[in-house]
């Protein structure tokens, strides 16, 4: 989310980290977990990675010392029985069709700002602008609101687009997928005995401070307590009951707060103090606390559950440090500054790829079954590309904005798969 979803990002001069950076990152989605299948085994490589002539194509053409990130090819036609190449639940029982028509037109509000126009217009590939995203997007949404089926949209999109889709990590189209989402917490607006733990607004003078700026353990101390005897006296915004609370909220980049008088508010990210993230997850494997194999989420929290004083020693480790607003309870929003739709958003490498455009993301993503367990599904979905994120670095990196609360961050917590990555434009 804007971080309100914090991904890492130019602000006032300063580099922030913003949502995208979520939980996942804080095990850093490590790439020591396992990378699923993901798709039947007629349809597995041939189907969605890149073809070998367009890969060799790619290293004839750009000679340059970086290679372009985006190859244009036809789009990937469903093989017989692999109901995973297509949005199903846009036509489901339950359509899901309004949540991504509203992710559209906050796409197509940011496309014609003057930050949208600025950013397309040093785009590296050339036959990718601004008014041809914007175009494509229109004319998709005409498309999914007068199809009445899943396969219906795809073979109007076969004839109408093509996709662009991304080298990934490996050059053959292979992107590693985590997910990010908005966290609940209980905060309070005064200090209590009950609510310790601050978050902090962004310093006035914060573009004065001397560089290097001063690191997270300088900035709060070792404990989380120490903030108002320095520069951050006066800029306290909410407490938290929980020392990992308000350190969660920061690598996500934004937060849902419940209140004592029981109303709500959201806090988002507003600046950074311009050091790079490290993940305390990765610290804990480093140390041989936790094992690589098998590393989530709920593996690093049920660690400083049982050693809540390990977090005084882990946490300073992690220079960075996020500046947070109070946004009164407005939705958590992406890089592009418009609102993020669950299911429907996703960050990438502003570097690199198109803010704002229609893409295809083919991967697996957990989802909770009738049981309450846990299952991975191999989906397609259609997104908007409106985030960015201070770990998600390069071409083969996609974070997925699951929404707020438990279950999201239950979700996003165990999300780690092997996809692909397609943007959509016409023809």
């Amino acid at each position: 989310m804007k971080n309100t979803l914090t991904r890492l990002r130019k602000f006032n001069k300063v580099i922030c980290i913003s949502l995208p950076v979520v939980l996942s990152i804080l095990l850093v989605r490590m790439q020591s977990l396992t990378h699923r299948e993901l798709s039947p085994p007629e349809c597995r490589v041939k189907k969605w990675d890149i073809p070998v002539s367009l890969t060799a194509e790619n290293q004839n053409v750009f000679t340059q010392k970086q290679k372009a990130v985006l190859i244009q090819r036809l789009p990937v036609t469903c093989c017989q029985g692999d109901t995973s190449c297509l949005d199903e639940v846009l036509y489901g029982e339950i359509p899901d069709k309004k949540a991504l028509v509203s992710a559209i037109a906050r796409s197509l509000q940011y496309l014609q700002t003057v930050n949208a126009v600025a950013a397309y217009q040093n785009y590296q590939l050339a036959e990718i602008k601004r008014d041809r995203v914007f175009k494509s997007l229109k004319r998709f949404r005409e498309l999914l609101l007068k199809t009445n089926s899943a396969t219906e949209l795809q073979q109007a999109i076969e004839r109408e687009f093509v996709l662009y889709q991304s080298v990934g990590k490996d050059n053959k189209g292979s992107v590693l997928f985590t997910a990010y989402y908005e966290p609940l917490y209980a905060a309070s607006r005064v200090s209590t005995a009950e609510y310790r733990y601050p978050v902090y607004r962004l310093p006035p003078d914060l573009n004065s401070w001397s560089k290097p700026h001063p690191t997270r353990k300088e900035l709060e101390g070792a404990d989380g307590l120490q903030g108002a005897k320095g520069k951050l006296r006066g800029l306290e915004l909410f407490w938290f009951r929980d020392r990992l609370e308000p350190y969660l909220a920061q690598i996500e980049g934004s937060a849902r707060l419940q209140l004592p008088d029981g109303t709500q508010t959201t806090i988002g990210y507003a600046g950074n103090n311009a050091y790079n993230y490290k993940s305390i997850g990765r610290e804990l494997v480093n140390d041989g606390k936790l094992p690589l194999e098998g590393i989530t989420m709920p593996v690093i929290l049920n660690y400083f559950q049982k050693h809540p004083q390990e977090l005084n020693i882990y946490i300073p480790r992690d220079r960075s440090f996020v500046f947070f607003q109070e946004n009164h309870g407005e939705p958590a929003q992406g890089f592009i500054n418009v609102p993020l739709t669950a299911e429907r958003s996703i960050a990438t490498d502003k570097s690199l790829m198109p803010p704002g455009a229609l893409a295809l993301i083919h991967t697996s993503i957990p989802f909770v079954n009738p049981t309450g367990k846990m299952q991975e599904r191999i989906v397609s979905r259609y997104v908007l590309d409106q985030d960015t994120g201070g770990a998600i670095k390069g071409a083969g990196r996609v974070d997925y904005f699951l929404g707020t609360g438990k279950l999201a961050g239950d979700r996003a917590g165990v999300t780690v798969s092997n996809g692909q990555l397609f943007y959509l434009l016409l023809k």
